[in-house]
């Protein structure tokens, strides 16, 4: 058995969206919307997630990562109570909640902030962010300038140096954990943030809580260089995501097949034996229903989401296929506001939401897919197969994207064994160590070698 997270099944849920908060945080009273986020419980349970990330929850001003107060959760959705309730009702169904760590930068109305407003030169938080400069003035007329985050005005970008704020950073940790008992943080813009705050966050964590997971979110780069017993235990894998939907458009497997070699082959991968937190759409791009060319390969997509190495993650509305595109630089087509009663009265896509039930069930009951070591059996641009191949048991899986007929031979990397459909439970013969399978257009099959 690994930590809870190597085996983990992720549910993520973006509330200021999801329950239709208003963007901007001008209301003065707490509106308690923890009520509607309470009820996607017994559906994630359904769904065979294990965790959540919730996120942004601090006290902010619009989007959620213009925090105000780290303190507070943010008033749009409700107080500390109702969050505290949050995470107990999870925790009794088995679910480990994590929750977004927003370090890399603060809003404008965040009280240190503020302080330089008011007193210029002469505030002790003058340290506290990058770049303040009282020689030149900011977009906002403020009479001085900083640095801001990629130039966003709104986002005022902390100074990881400066050791106060590196203490003030790990008491809001330590306040969340013993405040909420939460399991874990994704760090916002993690490739922004200082090496030393993440070896120094790891420290506090480990003593703090057993098993506290720290995911990061990076984009570009070499992953292995945030991920290790001093650092975090995993960062989101942007390069399988990209493989994921490009790789069915282009009805080119050998994309995906290249990304995973490159990634997690046993033989020189650049990532092997580490857990990347894989996904196939988020709260910043568009909703995996709207990115493939043809509907169909929403199935095989996510089959390879929940098989593949990895540590799958469910995007909220995306287990019945939501829509949602970038509007320019407008994010809220990605994160709609969701009636989740009338939802699941009428499911649009009953089949796909099946699915990934069915998926979710799978990776819980087939340690394998968690652990289990990757190996390339079948390739074309059309049809792939591989086996993850834990001790003297394993997994294979077979996805076509053709819009016909497929019939495979697949090697079995473990022939003496038993070959049973996980989907249907029928026994499969193998003839001279190969299986022979027949896959309809855009359909897996997963087989269990025990």
């Amino acid at each position: 058995m690994g930590r809870w997270f190597e085996e983990a099944v992720f549910y993520h849920m973006y509330p200021i969206g999801m329950t239709g908060a208003p963007r901007r945080n001008e209301q003065g009273e707490v509106s308690h919307r923890f009520e509607q986020l309470m009820k996607w419980l017994p559906h994630i349970e359904a769904l065979g997630c294990t965790a959540i990330y919730i996120g942004p929850l601090f006290e902010s001003t619009s989007h959620g990562y213009d925090t105000r107060d780290y303190k507070l959760v943010d008033r749009r959705l409700g107080d500390n109570g109702d969050f505290k309730e949050f995470v107990e009702d999870a925790h009794a169904r088995g679910i480990k909640v994590v929750v977004d760590g927003v370090f890399n930068h603060t809003g404008r109305e965040f009280f240190a902030f503020q302080d330089i407003q008011k007193n210029r030169e002469n505030s002790p938080y003058c340290n506290w962010y990058k770049g303040v400069n009282f020689g030149w003035n900011s977009p906002y007329n403020d009479g001085f300038g900083y640095e801001a985050w990629r130039n966003c005005f709104e986002l005022v970008n902390l100074n990881l140096w400066e050791p106060k704020v590196r203490e003030y950073l790990l008491e809001v940790v330590g306040f969340w954990i013993d405040e909420f008992d939460i399991d874990g943080i994704r760090l916002d813009c993690a490739d922004c943030l200082e090496f030393s705050f993440m070896e120094e966050l790891r420290r506090f964590t480990n003593e703090k809580k057993a098993d506290f997971w720290l995911m990061g979110e990076v984009i570009h780069g070499d992953y292995s260089r945030y991920i290790g017993p001093h650092m975090l235990d995993s960062v989101t894998n942007y390069e399988l995501h990209k493989g994921l939907y490009s790789g069915h458009n282009d009805h080119n497997y050998f994309e995906i097949a290249h990304t995973i070699r490159r990634e997690f082959d046993q033989n020189g991968g650049i990532y092997r034996g580490l857990k990347l937190y894989s996904f196939v759409d988020n709260h910043d791009v568009d909703r995996i229903a709207s990115k493939l060319q043809v509907p169909g390969h929403i199935y095989p997509v996510h089959t390879l989401l929940f098989t593949l190495p990895g540590i799958p993650s469910i995007y909220y509305g995306s287990e019945w296929g939501i829509q949602g595109r970038k509007e320019g630089a407008n994010d809220d087509p990605l994160r709609p506001a969701v009636d989740l009663d009338e939802v699941l009265k009428d499911v649009p896509d009953p089949e796909l939401l099946e699915w990934v039930q069915t998926l979710g069930r799978i990776h819980k009951e087939q340690p394998a897919l968690s652990d289990g070591t990757y190996q390339e059996l079948l390739l074309t641009n059309r049809q792939f197969a591989f086996a993850r191949v834990l001790g003297d048991e394993g997994v294979i899986v077979a996805v076509n994207n053709h819009d016909k007929e497929a019939e495979l031979n697949i090697r079995v990397p473990l022939p003496d064994k038993k070959c049973e459909s996980l989907l249907d439970g029928e026994t499969i013969e193998v003839q001279d160590g190969m299986l022979h399978i027949r896959l309809l257009p855009n359909q897996s099959q997963i087989i269990s070698m025990v």
